[in-house]
């Protein structure tokens, strides 16, 4: 299923994040190669990617944020803070973290279920672009429990 494929159970309008990246072509490689996210317009400084609906917008920048990030514990695991990504449906999930895996990427968290059985069972994987930029991709066995307490 390629990311504009994506069924919306919500009618939920797009985000746009712009983030730090220190190689546009490593990025290009990255998020429209390895990630499938179709390029919109770009310059030499910046490149606007389709994420699953949503506007990512790669910028070239001098900051160095492959550096130690903060972090959260959580389930036995340092979460990095900041991270962004896109809850999908739990196939979609399991053939990009298959993909992932298969392309030999270094999990941060590697993929796995939180909650098994519980209210708001989960998947979720976290792993970082080759500017350091932290990436989580998650899967709600039950997409209404999204916000479940």
């Amino acid at each position: 299923m390629s990311q504009q494929e994506i069924p919306s159970e919500h009618s939920v309008p797009p985000f746009h994040l712009a983030f730090p990246v220190h190689d546009l072509s490593a990025a290009r490689e990255f998020y429209g190669g390895l990630l499938g996210c179709a390029e919109g317009r770009s310059s030499d400084a910046w490149i606007d990617f389709n994420l699953f609906g949503h506007q990512i917008v790669a910028h070239l920048t001098d900051r160095d944020s492959t550096g130690d990030a903060a972090s959260n514990p959580v389930d036995g695991h340092d979460v990095p803070v900041p991270h962004f990504g896109v809850v999908l449906p739990w196939d979609t999930w399991q053939e990009l973290a298959d993909k992932l895996t298969s392309c030999g990427i270094r999990f941060v968290i590697e993929p796995y279920v939180r909650f098994a059985g519980q209210v708001g069972e989960q998947a979720t994987m976290f792993f970082l672009d080759p500017s350091g930029n932290a990436l989580e991709f998650k899967a709600f066995r039950d997409q209404t429990q999204l916000f479940a307490k």
